[in-house]
């Protein structure tokens, strides 16, 4: 699979995955509208997830979640991520309007999903801004 994003980037989004989830950490996947990218994968979990489906599915989610609070004021704010809970962990998919990142973890508390989903889009954007001068 050809590379999608720099390795600085891709270094980046899994630091910051570690540092706030540590060993919970199951998995970290770029993804952008077309590809997407497995940066990370735990060393005791086998590399025999359907990602292909996984992935769409997710930036369907994805963009059908951010299409439809955008347009619509909530009292809630503006979308922000989704968590997904699973038998055997949870899903954290964060992105910007170009590309995102699903993790997958072992039980984490809801501040440290906030605080890896809000540097991680600090992480895109500021890798999407500098790729565009």
């Amino acid at each position: 699979m050809a590379e999608i994003l720099s390795e600085t980037l891709a270094e980046e989004l899994v630091s910051i995955a570690r540092t706030a989830t540590g060993d919970s950490l199951r998995s970290v996947t770029y993804f952008s509208r077309s590809d997407f990218e497995q940066l990370y994968l735990r060393s005791d979990l086998e590399r025999d997830a359907d990602l292909d489906t996984f992935v769409g599915h997710e930036w369907r989610g994805f963009r059908d979640t951010n299409n439809a609070y955008q347009t619509t004021e909530t009292e809630l704010g503006p979308y922000a991520f989704t968590i997904r809970a699973f038998e055997n962990g949870y899903l954290l998919r964060v992105g910007t309007e170009r590309a995102g990142v699903l993790l997958t973890t072992d039980e984490v508390t809801i501040q440290e999903f906030e605080e890896v989903a809000e540097a991680i889009v600090r992480s895109l954007r500021d890798h999407s801004e500098s790729s565009e001068h």
